[in-house]
């Protein structure tokens, strides 16, 4: 019951449907150009297009309610460009003309909130709100009872009457103001609502009733707070994981302990056994294991050795190693993970929309219908004025939505936070609910289905020849090549200790292979086509060649001035992983199709080895974009790329997922759903998880309305009383609170 009865929030600009906003996937991040990436903090005031943006925090500002008071107040001044509200991280970002931001603070001030504009390094999930102090309500409470006590003993009414004016004195002045506020602004909230159903029943009579609804009122408010508090810092966990301080080397080659934002890119930072690691960075020496956990949602750590990359917030096993620092503390890649998980809470989800528009129309009729109640039965039946007044008064407690507003940003915030721990980024509501549409999802193949370093897999001697001679032969050869299949042939002699020759007159032949001299004798390494073009091709050899790139393989040759020597086969390996993702996604009633630009014999045997169903090859970026669309004629698609090279149509796809999105900031900024690894089984637990979201959603729609409705019958025929009303909002509130957080827990 956080004042959520006003339902005007900004809605960012979101695709409601796959076919609107085809480049998308370059505008997610929803972060001005000019404005700095700051992760659980909020950015310095900064210049941008049409003024100056100022991010607020208001403590205060948690529902719609606050928003709408804020908007309208802001609304009529000219020098307010435009505002951006985030009321789960109770944030107000503001641009506005560059003389403009005290008089800015000032109207937000008018409203009893407290602005602050955050300075550089401020955090919003470690922001320290005013406690409470708990003894007025306890007074209260012992007022009211005290109150009830006494008018059921038939002691003295001015008692009677003395205590509940106490009791709501102790813990109604706050409710009083606020909805003094709101009132004064035109605005019916659940405060303004509040101070006039308790002050109706003061001037009937009665007391201990209206002290007993102030109280619950005030209790509902508490605890309803608390439970918002655990979805609101769902992710801001995720800002403790890194250390505030690390161990620096000077120029000197002396190491100090530094504070983690002082540290600048391109230092060398040591890491101990059992140390979480503070910064992004690249190891320069040492060797390790790290649990990439917090990042990725996979608990098996991962080897790290000189030249690999790591990650803040992630936490090293068993090794000692230096790094060297890759991105700044506020750009991180657990920096711009929390980043995205904020600005997603901001943007509405489609069902959280509905229920704003449904009860920006459903409070004012119901007032409407409580003024009609009080007037019309006195007026036109002879009814009791007593009577249908205090009728009227239960209908005003009845006629806040809160448990209604509240229910769909709790379920999405709670979405999105059990994705972000399972290493899948969500980057907005609308993208969780969209997810269980989903009919098709179209992959690409190379590091999506397969690992995306080829791999030698066959070796075989075609001639009287020494095997461990042609394999040095080629590996020599391969060696200067820079092609990935040489360095696949290259890197299978290295593993297996085949020594090298020296090469001489090496010459690239494009679209054919490599050539060069070794010993004083001519060979070549190449493909199907050089072995045509020197004539050494036999039938024998087109059988065997034709075999294998059914297979998926990639063949080359070894040739001397006479005859093919060996032949090697090399494949890109599909990751286990994918064959269980693509068997989950058909028992989710998924269909999946393989777009690759390899040719149509490799798309089909990788598609056939891994359960897919349909596979394209030779596709170019404006072919997959062409299949995507031909696939929305069956309903919403999905596209799994490198955010990149499938920027087209992971664009035009109902949800675009990137893969391997660690470290990357183009995944992250382009993707709908960033994989913050290589795993694909992590799409059908978005998927169920999008599923599990919409039924909690419309569980917790049916149950708010449907206690509401329950209660506003009772009311009408006589049954209803106010602190029966109250008891009625708070335990919706709380039912759909509590049904929202389970998704914590998935």
């Amino acid at each position: 019951m956080t004042d959520c009865c006003d339902h005007d929030q900004t809605q960012k600009p979101e695709r409601t449907d796959s076919h609107a906003g085809h480049d998308h996937a370059h505008d997610h991040g929803h972060t001005h150009p000019s404005a700095p990436i700051v992760v659980g903090g909020l950015a310095a005031p900064a210049a941008v297009t049409g003024g100056m943006q100022t991010a607020i925090r208001i403590m205060q500002m948690d529902c719609p309610t606050e928003e709408a008071l804020i908007r309208k107040k802001l609304g009529d001044m000219a020098s307010v460009v435009s505002m951006e509200f985030n009321l789960m991280q109770r944030v107000l970002t503001v641009v506005h003309a560059p003389d403009a931001l005290e008089p800015v603070l000032e109207a937000v001030r008018s409203l009893g909130f407290q602005p602050e504009v955050a300075d550089a390094g401020s955090h919003l999930a470690t922001a320290v709100e005013t406690k409470k102090q708990w003894w007025p309500l306890a007074l209260a409470g012992v007022a009211a009872l005290a109150s009830e006590a006494v008018s059921w003993l038939g002691l003295p009414s001015l008692l009677v009457a003395a205590l509940a004016v106490l009791a709501v004195v102790a813990c109604g002045v706050t409710t009083y103001k606020k909805g003094w506020v709101a009132i004064s602004n035109g605005n019916l909230n659940i405060n303004a609502l509040m101070s006039i159903a308790v002050t109706g029943a003061l001037a009937l009579g009665q007391w201990p009733e209206a002290a007993m609804v102030m109280v619950l009122f005030t209790i509902a408010e508490l605890i309803e707070a608390k439970s918002l508090d655990r979805a609101r810092h769902a992710i801001a966990g995720l800002v403790q994981l890194t250390p505030e301080t690390a161990s620096v080397q000077q120029a000197d080659g002396s190491w100090r302990v530094m504070e983690a934002q002082a540290i600048t890119v391109g230092s060398v930072v040591r890491i101990k056994p059992g140390e979480r690691i503070g910064l992004d960075g690249e190891i320069v020496n040492g060797r390790s294991s790290v649990n990439q956990a917090p990042i990725t949602g996979e608990s098996l750590p991962v080897d790290k050795g000189v030249g690999d990359a790591v990650f803040a917030g992630t936490i090293n096993q068993s090794g000692a190693f230096d790094y060297r620092v890759t991105a700044a503390a506020n750009n991180t890649t657990l920096a711009r993970i929390i980043h995205a998980v904020e600005e997603a809470q901001g943007a509405k989800a489609p069902t959280q929309r509905f229920v704003d528009q449904f009860a920006r129309v459903y409070t004012p009729i119901v007032f409407a219908l409580a003024l009609l109640v009080a007037v019309v039965p006195p007026l036109l039946m002879g009814g009791s004025w007593h009577d249908w007044i205090y009728k009227a008064l239960v209908l005003l407690v009845i006629a806040c939505p809160c448990a209604l507003v509240i229910s769909t940003p709790v379920t999405i915030v709670s979405g999105l936070a059990a994705a972000a721990r399972r290493g899948i980024l969500i980057k907005g509501g609308v993208y969780l609910e969209e997810g269980r549409k989903l009919v098709w999802l179209a992959l690409d193949k190379t590091g999506t289905i397969t690992h995306g370093k080829p791999v030698q897999t066959e070796f075989e001697l075609r001639a009287e020849v020494d095997a461990a001679m042609c394999r040095c032969l080629a590996a020599s050869l391969a060696g200067r090549s820079d092609h990935p299949v040489s360095q696949a042939v290259a890197q299978a002699a290295d593993r297996d200790g085949v020594g090298r020759e020296a090469v001489e007159a090496f010459e690239a032949l494009p679209g054919r292979g490599v050539r060069g001299v070794i010993g004083g004798k001519a060979y070549s390494l190449g493909n199907h086509r050089l072995a045509h073009e020197l004539g050494l091709c036999s039938s024998a050899l087109e059988a065997r060649l034709d075999g294998l790139e059914r297979q998926g393989k990639t063949v080359v040759v070894l040739v001397d001035d006479r005859q093919v020597l060996a032949l090697f086969a090399v494949a890109d390996t599909v990751k286990e992983s994918s064959r269980a993702a693509i068997a989950e996604l058909h028992q989710l009633g998924v269909r999946t199709v393989m777009l690759t630009g390899d040719n149509t014999h490799t798309a089909e045997a990788i598609a056939s080895e891994v359960g897919i169903d349909q596979a394209r090859g030779n596709q170019l970026p404006e072919d997959k974009l062409q299949a995507i669309e031909s696939l929305e004629a069956d309903g919403a698609v999905g596209m799994v790329g490198d955010g990149i090279n499938d920027a087209p149509a992971l664009a035009r796809a109902g949800i675009g997922f990137a893969m391997g999105a660690m470290g990357t900031d183009t995944a992250i900024e382009t993707a709908d759903v960033a994989l913050m690894d290589d795993d694909l089984r992590k799409i059908p637990h978005f998927i169920r998880l999008s599923r599990a979201t919409h039924m909690v959603l419309v569980q917790n729609i049916v149950l708010a309305l449907g206690i509401k409705a329950v209660f506003l019958v009772l009311t009408l025929l006589g049954l209803g009383t106010m602190w029966m009303a109250v008891f009625a909002d708070l335990g919706a509130s709380l039912l759909v609170v509590g049904n929202g957080l389970r998704l914590l827990r998935r």
